[in-house]
């Protein structure tokens, strides 16, 4: 199956490096707006120390917050309507060397780079503060009372991801350019001492997840060619919408579910170069929904989510408008992956059980291929196809580590 290549439009990089470097070296900068920040806090001098609310410059009236107020690790950074409560509270402590640290008073938690990744589109998340240059930024005033957060492990900013307006528009690192999508107003919302933090939980062994399983430079590795679009990022967060994804079983048998995705996802998209399919063919049939008025449902994403049916069935499983706009699969990288792993962990497809089954109960990687592609492929219907997608899984399951045995792979 053939794809059409619907490359993103990639950001220009204009981020001034060398105002980051003087700060790591512990002498005063100067921001854009000729402002000196403080040797000892990494803070503009004109806001001090203290506890914050920042809006987003990208959608006034929005803020810097944690979803749903939540405290877990892991728990995503969005944008949000300003509302007053714990999540869009962020106390801003000096961690030395000129830089500073946002802590989430509610969650005791840190601001915090997913995996210290250095790609652009790479997650900001909540996690348990841990003095790691994943939490450490550089607060550099640009104009007045707005501020960039710059976090120079990775020369990157915080960003809203594509100057996002919408409630839940999520928050992301991001070559710094200068935009209103890396700008943040902060207003005091008051000095209140740092209540005593617990001990972080004890975590299990190997952890839980998809990032426990693949970490992005095992990702990186299988993906040489990889447009933007499928960042690493975007798999993690979307992943996290399936707690049983990459996380049943034994070490082992995760890894090779990962591997079993990657493998597929990878023959589906052309070495991940590919979002949708050339042909774009009416794909209207099936299921309750109907198709919506000048709309299509030709395959999109990481597993080329197609039918009219399977795009009215995700949407109302994820609660998205998939039905009626299924293009929406094209244009967001979390989408994407979220429902190319919703037809992998609940859909039988063409096959006799789900693909995540499929691995999980040791029926081999033949039997997500059948699931995915059935009878187009199977059972001689198309070995070369079939091969393609054994040697990718092959492949992957050595990045991370597996060995298979005499496992069955084809179809």
């Amino acid at each position: 199956m053939t794809k059409a290549n619907l490359r993103p439009e990639l950001r220009a990089r204009t981020c001034t490096l060398a105002l980051i470097t003087t700060a790591l070296a512990g002498v005063s900068a100067c921001s854009a707006s000729g402002r000196s920040v403080d040797d000892t806090t990494g803070i503009a001098d004109d806001l001090g120390a203290g506890t914050y609310t920042f809006g987003a410059l990208a959608s006034p009236g929005k803020c810097l917050d944690v979803n749903g107020g939540g405290t877990a690790d892991g728990t995503n950074v969005q944008e949000w309507t300003c509302n007053g409560t714990g999540a869009q509270v962020w106390r801003v402590e000096d961690v030395g060397g000129g830089l500073s640290r946002l802590v989430n008073p509610s969650s005791g938690k840190c601001l915090d780079v997913s995996g210290a990744g250095t790609a652009d589109g790479t997650n900001i998340q909540l996690w348990t503060c841990n003095g790691t240059a994943a939490q450490q930024f550089l607060i550099q005033t640009v104009s007045g009372q707005d501020s960039e957060l710059h976090n120079p492990n990775s020369g990157k900013c915080v960003d809203v991801a594509g100057s996002g307006t919408a409630d839940g528009t999520n928050v992301q690192l991001w070559s710094c350019n200068g935009t209103n999508a890396q700008r943040w107003r902060p207003s005091p919302v008051g000095n209140a001492p740092p209540p005593p933090q617990p001990p972080p939980p004890p975590q299990p062994p190997g952890g839980t997840g998809l990032a426990a399983v693949l970490s992005e430079a095992q990702f990186d590795a299988m993906t040489p060619n990889r447009i933007p679009f499928y960042s690493y990022a975007a798999f993690v967060q979307a992943a996290a919408a399936f707690p049983a994804f990459a996380a049943t079983g034994d070490p082992n048998t995760r890894k090779k579910e990962v591997a079993a995705f990657m493998g597929n996802a990878n023959h589906e998209t052309g070495n991940f170069v590919f979002i949708n399919e050339i042909a774009m063919p009416e794909l209207c049939g099936g299921g309750d929904c109907g198709c919506a008025p000048g709309q299509r449902y030709f395959g999109r994403g990481p597993l080329q989510l197609s039918w009219s049916f399977n795009y009215c069935s995700a949407g109302q499983a994820l609660g998205l408008p998939l039905a009626s706009d299924p293009g929406l699969v094209g244009r967001d990288p979390v989408v994407a992956f979220k429902t190319s792993i919703w037809f992998w962990m609940t859909s039988g497809g063409a096959g006799s059980s789900t693909c995540h089954d499929a691995i999980t109960q040791g029926r081999g990687f033949g039997e997500t291929i059948r699931t995915i592609n059935g009878s187009l492929e199977c059972n001689g219907a198309n070995p070369g196809e079939v091969q393609d997608r054994v040697q990718a899984y092959q492949r992957f399951v050595q990045i991370l580590g597996v060995d298979t045995g005499n496992e069955p792979s084809g179809c």
